[in-house]
């Protein structure tokens, strides 16, 4: 008869280890029960300078639609899915509900929201999730509009009511591997054929693409040698979407790289209205001030927790909102809040009006980009330790803003374009290099 074999003391130290090693972590509420966690998102008390009386009836009823349904859906699962670097599909009828995706464009099943409508509610979503906010901005107010704008009646009418619904979503290619600011000389090519044309390229960073019903897709038209813009279907042959890995921020946006190998688009789907890369700027525009309030939001999130953190977490026997330094951080925080929220508005009206110009859609961009920066940044600091948790919104805000910082032009570059505007005076390529004489 065979004994059984004892285990070994350094056997059952493993399995010990093992055990204590798998236990799940300790739920936030259990492991730090002062202070309230971002899934249950505290009120609204960044509007110090009451902005909702600048707005008109409609635009603040789209306000509080919007950030009741991110408050109850969005905040309890954002910091799950987040980790994941996942996107939440369950969440996108409940947004399609909100009906915003379209904003500004009337007519097709899209609600035909003002600038500043369309604006706010942007805003609203980006408090609670930035990445939400991105998948909308992309989805209405890149592909969308340039449907809308720049698109066929036939365009129109085929593609836009199922987006306005979310029933169907859209991705914006432009951005290359070799072309993100310098974005006009893009190589990737549309050739005419029988029927239609063939794209040949390559595009990255593009939000929506891994999971995009329709692709809007930027090309040279190797006959004329200006920028043609074309609507792809998911399904075409030669079409290769695939994941960016590894990011550090908007972790739920699946961003792509795309391939574009002889993909053949019919003529019918060919968008007339681009016909130069300035076409572009018509959405651009429009994108930018949308942008702009991107920032807005993260910071009106980021300071509404910090608010009501500093009075629920104790330290030295009194709230930490009782102390001389923390209430200076939240008085700048909720400064630049205001100063961002009222750019944000003179833009949006400056737009409405016809007298928006380049280098002031540029200049709230990146102004508003930097200041969210200051403000989360000092957001991270009144937190202390629990301001690298994503649990209490101010880590996962820090890390979102980065890629806003840089998207739809970095500060940099839009930096230089109000610069030309001002000065009349274009310096975005460097002077040309000298050649060294021999000695």
């Amino acid at each position: 008869m065979k004994v059984p074999a004892t285990k070994t003391q350094e056997e059952m130290s493993k399995e010990a280890k093992s055990s204590y090693f798998d236990l799940p972590a300790l739920d936030v509420s259990v492991a730090f029960p002062q202070a309230t966690p971002a899934s249950v998102f505290p009120e609204c008390t960044s509007d110090y300078f009451q902005l909702d009386d600048l707005l008109t009836s409609e635009e603040r009823a789209v306000r509080l639609k919007v950030r009741e349904c991110m408050e109850k859906e969005i905040a309890p699962i954002m910091t799950k899915y987040w980790e994941k670097a996942e996107f939440p599909f369950e969440v996108i009828p409940k947004l399609g509900a909100l009906h915003i995706s379209g904003g500004t464009i009337k007519g097709y099943g899209c609600p035909g929201l003002t600038v500043t409508g369309s604006a706010i509610a942007l805003a609203e979503v980006a408090r609670v999730d930035a990445s939400c906010c991105t998948f909308i901005l992309v989805h209405s107010s890149l592909a969308m509009l340039t449907i809308g704008l720049l698109g066929s009646e036939m365009q129109r009418k085929k593609y836009l009511p199922s987006l306005a619904e979310l029933s169907s979503i859209s991705c914006w290619g432009l951005t290359e591997p070799d072309y993100g600011s310098d974005a006009s000389a893009l190589r990737t090519t549309a050739t005419k054929v029988e029927g239609g044309w063939i794209l040949d390229g390559q595009k990255r960073w593009i939000g929506n693409s891994t999971f995009a019903d329709v692709l809007v897709i930027f090309a040279r038209n190797t006959a004329t040698n200006q920028i043609n813009g074309f609507i792809v279907q998911k399904d075409a042959p030669g079409l290769q979407c695939t994941k960016i890995e590894n990011k550090i921020g908007l972790r739920m946006v699946q961003n792509g790289d795309i391939l574009l190998k002889k993909v053949f688009v019919p003529d019918e789907d060919r968008l007339p209205g681009v016909n130069s890369f300035k076409d572009t700027s018509k959405v651009l525009a429009v994108s930018r001030v949308m942008v702009a309030w991107l920032p807005i939001g993260i910071a009106m999130g980021v300071y509404d927790m910090c608010h009501r953190y500093l009075n629920e977490r104790k330290q030295f026997g009194a709230p930490l909102a009782a102390f001389q330094l923390n209430q200076q951080k939240l008085v700048q925080m909720l400064s630049n809040i205001q100063a961002m929220l009222l750019v944000g508005w003179r833009l949006c009206k400056l737009y409405e009006s016809g007298k928006m110009t380049p280098g002031q859609a540029s200049l709230g961009k990146s102004w508003n980009t930097l200041r969210a920066r200051e403000t989360v940044s000092l957001g991270r600091e009144l937190l202390g330790g629990n301001g690298i948790l994503a649990d209490f919104l101010v880590a996962k805000a820090f890390c979102d803003l980065e890629p806003i910082y840089t998207f739809e032009g970095t500060y940099d570059i839009n930096t230089l374009v109000t610069g030309r505007e001002i000065t009349g005076l274009p310096s975005f390529k460097p002077a040309p290099l000298r050649r060294q004489s021999r000695l």
